[in-house]
């Protein structure tokens, strides 16, 4: 079996390589990148925290760890002769996509950011599924990576992808879930998800649909077998999810910044539960479905998680750096009782190795520690610039 892995090189995607080379060592892992993460997150003035080794010699250690069935190919997703010269040469069983420009904030700096994220995200979805549909592949497991930020923030609980809709005439029917997402990045996501859907309608293509929820962590069982196998983590306003930023502000004793009145609800899963669940998703595999998962194992009010936060960081280092609420950047909803059902990808995944944030903080402060320089010449990227 051929399993094509787009987004290797990604926080999310280098971990999930390594976990699937070891649940399928007599299978082939074939990575594909076109590095832009690298070079998106340079170009909002900031880096990886952690350094992160080439693609080469990532591989290279890998092998010497016993990972060695994977390998990379470069190129754009988003050119549709690249795509078909992969579907059509490896014939893989099963897509793994989580190839995509992941920022909201990086969508919303402009126009031309807002087009490009749309373009990006939509256009290497489509491209795949079409190359596979073209090739006489629809028997192929097409797995994306979307988001739980489709759902956007209504006063409901949300259903794993598809909601139950009763007209004024007592007529019912379930629907997929509206795409209500807050940014133009999360708009996107609903693109594909759309997409998804309207392949396995024509056909018959399995399709799963992995709504990702905010990923936070620093490693996984795989990456702390070597420092050439670590992923990247970053921490700067436009790529770095919020538990990791302030865990970032802890080390400097930045002010935890809160945007608007803290009382989001937001989702959460580590970075451990999110590789291996995706290994067990592809693992199990899809019957000719349209298949949602909510990949998520808390949600939590942002300003619980800002005050827990900074207590622990008066008890581990001996002082707080305090809460900053500042005006948010995000046009959201800030007040909502919505929840999520995620009992179907709660079977897929088991039991979670951390059911909450609080499991994983020691761990990811211990290793951050050791960049703390590192974090204070990004200081200045840490939160939003004033428009």
């Amino acid at each position: 079996m051929n399993i094509l892995l787009t987004g290797i090189d990604g926080y999310m995607g280098w971990p999930t390589a390594l976990k699937l080379s070891q649940e399928f060592p007599d299978e082939r892992i074939i990575g594909v990148d076109n590095f832009s993460r690298r070079k998106w997150v340079k170009e909002c003035g900031s880096d990886s925290i952690i350094p992160i080794y080439s693609m080469k010699e990532r591989l290279k250690v890998a092998k010497e760890h016993g990972f060695e069935n994977i390998s990379f190919i470069e190129g754009d997703l988003t050119k549709k002769n690249f795509v078909d010269k992969i579907i059509s040469i490896h014939k893989p069983e099963v897509v793994l996509h989580l190839a995509a420009q992941p920022s909201a904030p990086y969508s919303q700096i402009n126009g031309a950011k807002a087009t490009f994220t749309q373009k990006n995200t939509v256009l290497s979805n489509a491209n795949i599924m079409w190359s596979l549909r073209e090739h006489e592949l629809t028997d192929t497991h097409f797995i994306e990576t979307t988001t739980t930020g489709i759902y956007g923030a209504p006063n409901i609980r949300i259903g794993e992808g598809f909601v139950k809709v009763v007209d004024g005439d007592g007529n019912s029917d379930v629907l997929p879930f509206p795409n209500i997402a807050s940014s133009w990045y999360h708009v996107s996501r609903g693109f594909g998800a759309t997409n998804m859907m309207l392949m396995n309608m024509q056909t018959g293509m399995p399709c799963t649909d992995v709504r990702t929820s905010i990923v936070y962590g620093i490693t996984t069982e795989e990456t702390t077998l070597d420092e050439h196998l670590t992923t990247r983590f970053d921490i700067d306003f436009y790529f770095g999810t919020l538990f990791n930023r302030w865990c970032a502000m802890m080390i400097i004793n930045h002010p935890l910044t809160v945007y608007g009145s803290g009382r989001q609800i937001k989702p959460f899963i580590s970075l451990e539960d999110t590789a291996t669940s995706l290994v067990k998703i592809v693992k199990k595999g899809n019957k000719g479905e349209y298949k949602v998962y909510n990949q998520l194992v808390e949600y939590v009010r942002i300003k619980d998680i800002a005050e827990w936060m900074n207590s622990a960081a008066e008890e581990l280092f001996g002082k707080a750096p305090g809460i900053e609420y500042i005006p948010n950047p995000r046009k959201e909803k800030e007040e909502s009782k919505y929840s999520f059902e995620n009992k179907n990808f709660l079977k897929v995944l088991g039991k979670p190795k951390h059911t909450s944030m609080r499991d994983a903080l020691p761990e990811v402060l211990e290793k951050l520690k050791k960049y703390e320089d590192r974090i204070g010449a990004y200081r200045d990227r840490l939160i939003p610039k004033k428009r």
